[in-house]
Parts: C-alpha cells; structure tokens; sequence
C-alpha cells in the first residue's frame, strides 16, 4: 500500500489504520501513478479538511489524469503538535516550519508567538528540517516528533477543535455495494443557462436521495467554466441511482463516476 509523505506524516497516520507494509511517495500523482502502473495495490491520499477543504491536486489528478476509484474513505482527526529540539524551551523559537495547510490551521497559534512562518512539501519533511536548529520548531504529529527525536513543546495548537481530514484510498476498481454506500461523482454543465444546475439537483432530490457535499472548482477549460463535485448516498449499481445517473446525462457536458465506496465506519473488513 502507498501513501503521499514520508513517515510521520497524517496520510501515514491514516494508511496504517487499514494494513502495513507502507510504502511512502514524494506527491500525490505519484501514488495514484504506481496504482495505475500496477507497483502498489492501493494508494492513500488526502482528499479534504474540515476547515482548509478540499485538496484541489487530488481532484484535478482524479478528474483530468488518471482512470482511477475511490474505494473507501478513512476521516481522523487531526491534532497539531508544535515540535522543537530537546535542548531547547519554546522562547527560544523564531522559525516555525510545516505544510502550508498545517501552517493555515494554526495561525492563531503561530501568530501570538510571533515567529516567522515557512512552508514545507510535508509535516514530516518540516520536523526533519528543523533537527538541531534551537531556534526553530515544525507543526507534526507525535510520530514525526518521534522519529526525528523532537519534544512535543505544545499539543493541540490548532485553530479549531473540529479539525478532520478525509482521505481517500484509490484502486483500480471501487468497493462492492454494502449496506451504506456513498457514491462520488464530477460533472459538467452542457451549456450555462439559468437553472440549469438546479435542474439536475432537483432530480436527486425528487428520488430522495442525499446530496453530502456538493463543490465546485475551474474547469482549467476557460475562465468561468467550472466542474462539479458531488458525493451522495447510495451505490452507484443500485437501481435508483443508475436511473438518476442515466436521467441527469442529456443535460451534462460530461461527467465521471470516481467510485462508489462504504461510508466511513462501514463494512471496513471487506474493503479490500
């Protein structure tokens, strides 16, 4: 199984909940590159954060790049540590290294220490940075800090205690209808007239099915064109919703199943 990170990092976190043997990768298109190429069986990769959300190189990946499925979706909390060496006391800090979205879920924290902030590719790449350097301290997890023989100096440095993130574990194939399904879906509107989305909504809705999400992002075609994401209850083999999909076709530019896969909590012996 792979993952997007190197050790210590959340996607780590999250991957070691279904199995071992983890392999880790340097980006996101490089997992879901080994799933395609047949290197990995699987592949763990984030895909949106209850307070930055969503993680916009995993969609555009999935929608643009690769023929790929989501097969299941794992959500943990997430719990910012502020890590620093072990000669070293919290006054002494200056620099605080770490992901961009880490950075941007504990601004509130790093502003009242008033230190300078600097992006990294990980929170784990930001805790091996900083080893040996007194002045300076990464946002990780607890194993990061372990393996690269940091203090925790601060635990839950996060802006929000509501702070989740949801990744997905991509596969050739997605998940065997269970007893509660989600269903993943993008589209586009054939042509942009009024109510055209509400046209498409209101099917869904008439059949009494639950729309979970709903987002939108450029569609990179031209300025003003956007694609749609949309997650929903339901399996996509399931009569009903083979209708809708079937129903809502004729009023699409295009549009793409990414995978119908257990909600979080559900049937996860069988996922694999």
């Amino acid at each position: 199984m792979g993952f997007f990170g190197p050790s210590g990092s959340f996607t780590e976190e999250a991957a070691s909940t279904i199995g071992n043997n983890l392999i880790s990768f340097d980006s996101i298109m490089e997992v879901l590159d080994a799933v395609e190429k047949g290197k990995i069986d699987i592949g763990v990769v984030p895909i949106e954060n209850s307070i930055e959300g969503p993680v916009g190189v995993t969609l555009d990946l999935l929608v643009h790049d690769y023929d790929l499925k989501i097969k299941r979706e794992i959500i943990i909390p997430i719990s910012h540590n502020l890590l620093i060496n072990p000669d070293a006391n919290i006054g002494d800090i200056k620099f605080v290294y770490s992901h961009i979205q880490a950075l941007s879920q504990c601004r509130k924290f790093t502003e009242k220490m008033g230190v300078v902030v600097n992006s990294t590719s990980s929170t784990s790449a930001a805790a091996e940075m900083i080893k040996g350097k007194k002045n300076s301290a990464a946002i990780g997890t607890k194993r990061a800090g372990e393996i690269y023989g940091l203090k925790i100096a601060a635990s839950n440095i996060q802006d929000y205690k509501n702070n989740v993130t949801r990744f997905v574990v991509i596969d050739k194939t997605d998940h065997k209808p269970t007893t509660n399904d989600k269903t993943s879906i993008v589209f586009s509107i054939m042509d942009d007239k009024p109510g055209r989305l509400y046209k498409i909504l209101e099917v869904f809705a008439d059949n009494n099915i639950n729309l979970t999400k709903i987002e939108s992002r450029p569609s990179k075609e031209k300025l003003g064109s956007y694609i749609f994401f949309v997650d929903f209850e339901g399996h996509r083999t399931d009569k009903k919703i083979w209708n809708i999909l079937n129903n809502i076709r004729s009023n699409l530019g295009y549009i793409k199943v990414l995978g119908s896969y257990p909600t979080e909590g559900e049937d996860l012996d069988s996922f694999r």
